[in-house]
């Protein structure tokens, strides 16, 4: 069963095993490729949008692009 940076529940580490859908040219050019450690930082209230740490750098994420981002860890 594949996980997304979507379904996370709390902040921690994971690894990016896979990027796919509409916005993986858009994830690409941000730097979120497959193999690289990102650290969600901070969720909202609501769930969306997440917070990440990648490369040295925050991001911050909809929806629909924490969709694209297959995780383990």
């Amino acid at each position: 069963m594949a996980l997304f940076l979507s379904d996370i529940s709390s902040p921690d580490t994971y690894r990016v095993k896979n990027i796919q859908g509409a916005d993986t040219t858009r994830l690409l050019e941000m730097g979120i490729t497959p193999g690289i450690d990102l650290k969600v930082v901070r969720k909202a209230p609501l769930g969306f949008p997440i917070e990440i740490k990648v490369r040295g750098y925050l991001l911050t994420l909809r929806e629909s692009e924490a969709k694209c981002i297959e995780i383990e860890g």
